[in-house]
């Protein structure tokens, strides 16, 4: 696809320009080292690299234009120079013109907070295509182009696999498109240049302090993503949540709530909870859906919302809640042959795990034991590692501490830093077991008829990363295996 370079710059904030703006370029490149003949180098100051170091060998492998925020020393002759404020933004405007801007094409809607998104943003999918569209999905667990699936790298990937993707979409008819929208992707400003016509805000709690210097910084974040809706959009937020109205306060969008305890637009009342699923009472009408527990009742609340505010007849929107089944790796639970049930779920903050094991505690009998099996990722934020050992000691009959994806980290200083937050009078009920597969086993080794087993922090995740390499590792796959042998 060969475009002119000025046509590609519209609503980029350019300070300077070196050389000429009229001249056709193949593609756009932040990587170095994907550049080819004709292309358009961004340079991105990115947390571990610096673009703007590998501009002469993005020059030297056929780059014509450099769009960078400081000019080099030495100017190339021949090569166009394009000074910009912010390289992150100038890319997410550049790809969206690259690929036409697609969003504009589509109905798409960004779903962002801690915890809750892949959930919300998955059943908006499913829930449009068995209502019979052509849908798009980016999210932590895949990207879809209608039924076609492509693997995710990223919770919010960058503009111009973003763009790619949308483009995709239109090509094959699609409609709409549900997107998560992380804190790291709109402070990076890759959500620039797309258009919304809704957000929705799912709630906010500890994490990513290794990112954002403070919990403050980190809900502003994901504030400037309501503030940059525009009117013609709606903006949906947990009113439950103490930060649900400080999304609103600077947004032009059309504001909607919805809340189990407080009043709102959305409301639910939970009549029922059971391992089977929830008897909800939504806006005065009764659904029986196959999701469990209370944080699932919020999630569905906003699916349903959503679903109206984009046009959807309400009755028919309820029908097809209760036909959702649940997202992979977000409390999916199997029962062995000798009752012990096993769930998987990638509760990776203190608050989503406390909001998993209280939905264990309402649908438990208090006769049997509950045993978590709970790690922390490692190069992440470590102030949350206590505080997790704490919920999960308190609220558990056994716990044992085990290894998440340490990355560069060693897992037994994870689990010490974890086991520093268990209170004295939780101490027995503690193991800890660096290997996470002998973790699983021991788990299942403790359990008897009618226990339960939480397996807790990778939920669909294929994965574990040690010392930096990947290696083939699925928490349901295991547990479901070790069970089978339990039971021979």
């Amino acid at each position: 696809m060969n475009l002119l370079l000025k046509d590609i710059l519209y609503k980029v904030s350019i300070e300077a320009v070196k050389g000429s703006t009229d001249i056709t370029v193949n593609k756009i490149e932040f990587d170095s080292r994907k550049v080819q003949e004709n292309d358009v180098f961004v340079a991105i100051r990115g947390t571990i690299s610096n673009g703007h170091d590998f501009i002469d060998k993005a020059i030297t492998l056929g780059a014509i234009v450099v769009v960078c925020d400081t000019f080099p020393d030495v100017i190339v002759p021949g090569i166009t120079y394009i000074q910009v404020k912010d390289t992150n933004s100038a890319l997410a405007f550049m790809a969206s013109n690259y690929f036409e801007n697609p969003s504009s094409k589509l109905r798409l809607v960004g779903v962002t907070g801690t915890n809750g998104k892949t959930t919300i943003a998955s059943l908006l999918y499913q829930l449009y295509i068995k209502a019979g569209y052509k849908v798009g999905l980016l999210s932590t667990v895949k990207i879809m182009v209608d039924t076609l699936e492509y693997p995710a790298t990223h919770t919010t990937p960058d503009s111009l696999t973003i763009n790619y993707y949308l483009n995709e979409m239109i090509e094959v008819g699609c409609e709409y498109c549900f997107m998560e929208v992380s804190s790291h992707g709109i402070h990076q400003k890759r959500t620039e240049g797309l258009h919304f016509e809704g957000g929705v805000f799912t709630n906010l709690s500890h994490d990513h302090l290794d990112y954002h210097p403070t919990f403050a910084e980190y809900r502003d974040v994901k504030k400037s993503f309501f503030d940059h809706l525009p009117k013609t959009a709606f903006a949906l937020t947990n009113v439950d949540d103490k930060n649900g109205s400080v999304m609103f306060q600077n947004t032009a969008a059309r504001k909607l709530t919805y809340a189990l305890k407080s009043y709102a637009d959305y409301k639910a009342q939970i009549l029922e909870n059971q391992l089977s699923g929830l008897l909800l009472k939504v806006n005065d009408n009764e659904v029986w859906v196959k999701l469990i527990g209370t944080f699932n009742a919020y999630n569905l609340l906003a699916i349903y919302g959503t679903a109206v505010e984009l046009g959807m007849d309400s009755l028919e929107a309820l029908r097809l809640l209760s036909e959702l089944e649940s997202v992979s790796g977000r409390f999916q639970f199997i029962v062995s042959k000798d009752k012990i049930t096993a769930i998987v779920d990638y509760a990776h903050t203190p608050d989503a795990l406390e909001n998993v094991l209280n939905t264990i505690s309402d649908i438990r009998t208090k006769n049997e034991q509950l045993i978590a099996v709970v790690g922390c990722g490692g190069d992440r934020d470590k102030t949350k590692r206590p505080i997790m050992a704490n919920i999960a000691s308190q609220m558990s009959d056994k716990v044992i501490f085990t290894s998440d994806n340490p990355r560069t980290e060693n897992p037994a200083i994870i689990i010490n830093e974890m086991e520093a937050g268990v209170e004295p009078q939780n101490y027995k009920k503690t193991l800890s077991i660096e290997d996470r597969k002998q973790a699983i086993k021991t788990a299942c080794q403790l359990a008897n008829a009618n226990d339960i087993i939480l397996i807790a922090g990778k939920g669909h995740e294929t994965y574990q990363e040690v010392n930096g390499v990947k290696h083939h590792f699925d928490d349901m796959e295991i547990v479901k295996e070790l069970l089978e042998q339990l039971n021979k």
